[in-house]
């Protein structure tokens, strides 16, 4: 029995180094490596780019493909499955497959087990599953679609939510990586250099807003915007230095960083041919620069959803060991993200890229080569911003007002 379980966790044991050896090795050795959770997620990612791709080809080229979408008894001679329906229905099928892996493995905690190996292998099978859902939702009726892009309005908003937590998280892990480093005058030093860094470039690119889309007093809407986003940063520096809170500089400087982007994207999502958008009127005409700019913000959606998925742990508690050597024992053969969060993020992310290439309007017609365009955008991303704010000023004063409320419970 004792040579049973000695040659058990020496096989357990050789497992995790290999995994160990593949996790730490290049980019290149994952996927050579064949069945590996660090390569399963590339892949994923991978089918991910290839439906944003799909669904902007149903929205801008779908035409070309007319005479094979006509073969589906629901198209209607191919209107109903292309343009917005389009985008809709490849979204679908995208969150069906990342929805079936979802449910298939929630709960994954250890590596080697069945689902484990359902997530990062049985790709041959996967290949089969997932044109299958792509092709389901071309069957259905429109009511169906309709129907589902209504409630994609509602995914899209909890993918916002998960990616601004994400956010925050790593804002706070940063602040808190440079508190505890040993060298504390240099530490000082890089902390004054990127908090300055930060509202440097915060304040420029407000100046370029008020310039670019508040040309002159008429733009009352842009000017808001602008000058609300200034406010917020003010007030989330004001908290964040005030003596009972004490969160240093470093993090509303960020934060600031964070919603002057989002406000940016949200002017830049208003319609073309507004007057106060210049830069929206100049690419009112598709040049070799919309181009760019539409396939970069394609990337950085996928990109955005990817990362956000593998950062599982902005969503646990932090565990508080008795000893290191307990910590890392108990670590040693947990899977590396969280399985089925990672797929949920991602089935989220497949309504979130239907909701951008649509303008967040099921009957708004979209220019090609653009995104996230139009009012509805603009609201969603300025909604984004103000969230975004009080849920960080939350996060500073939660703790101070739990202390306040538990000291009054303990003097009653």
């Amino acid at each position: 029995m004792e040579t049973g379980t000695s040659t058990s966790n020496s096989g357990s044991n050789s497992r995790n180094d290999s995994y160990e050896a593949i996790k730490n090795g290049s980019w290149f050795n994952q996927f050579r490596n064949g069945c590996n959770p660090w390569m399963a997620r590339y892949a994923y990612g991978l089918i991910f780019l290839i439906a944003n791709l799909l669904a902007w080809a149903a929205r801008d080229y779908g035409q070309r493909a007319l005479t094979e979408v006509t073969k589906f008894k629901n198209c209607k001679g191919g209107e109903n499955c292309l343009g917005t329906e389009g985008v809709l229905r490849v979204s679908l099928g995208c969150f069906l497959f990342y929805f079936v892996m979802f449910l298939s493995t929630l709960g994954t905690s250890k590596t080697h087990s069945s689902r484990d190996k359902w997530h990062s292998g049985w790709w041959s099978a996967k290949l089969i599953m997932w044109p299958a859902l792509t092709i389901i939702p071309f069957l259905l009726p429109s009511t169906i679609i309709r129907l589902y892009g209504e409630i994609a309005h509602f995914g899209a908003g909890v993918f916002l939510l998960i990616q601004l937590i994400s956010v925050i998280s790593f804002i706070t892990w940063l602040n808190e990586c440079y508190q505890s480093k040993k060298d504390a005058e240099r530490c000082h030093v890089h902390v004054m250099l990127l908090a300055t860094t930060s509202y440097t470039v915060c304040i420029v690119g407000l100046i370029l807003m008020y310039i670019w889309y508040a040309p002159d007093s008429s733009c009352l809407l842009n000017i808001f915007f602008i000058t609300w986003t200034l406010f917020l940063l003010q007030l989330m520096t004001s908290i964040a230095l005030h003596p009972k809170v004490n969160a240093g500089y470093l993090t509303p400087a960020l934060m600031g960083l964070y919603i002057v982007f989002i406000c940016w994207c949200a002017i830049r999502s208003e319609p073309v041919g507004e007057s106060c958008n210049r830069k929206s009127a100049e690419s009112n005409r598709t040049d070799w620069l919309t181009i760019i700019s539409f396939v970069v913000a394609l990337l950085a959606m996928v990109i955005a959803t990817f990362s956000t998925g593998i950062d599982s742990q902005c969503f646990q508690f932090k565990k508080d060991a008795n000893s290191q050597g307990e910590e890392v024992e108990e670590k040693e053969d947990d899977v590396p993200y969280g399985y089925g969060f990672f797929h949920f993020v991602f089935a989220t992310g497949a309504m979130y890229f239907a909701m951008l290439l649509i303008g967040w309007n099921t009957h708004h017609p979209m220019k090609k080569w653009t995104i996230d365009v139009g009012w509805t955008s603009t609201w969603v991303r300025i909604v984004n911003e103000w969230l975004a704010v009080c849920v960080y000023i939350w996060m500073l004063v939660a703790p101070i007002i739990l202390k306040s409320r538990r000291q009054r419970t303990t003097e009653t």
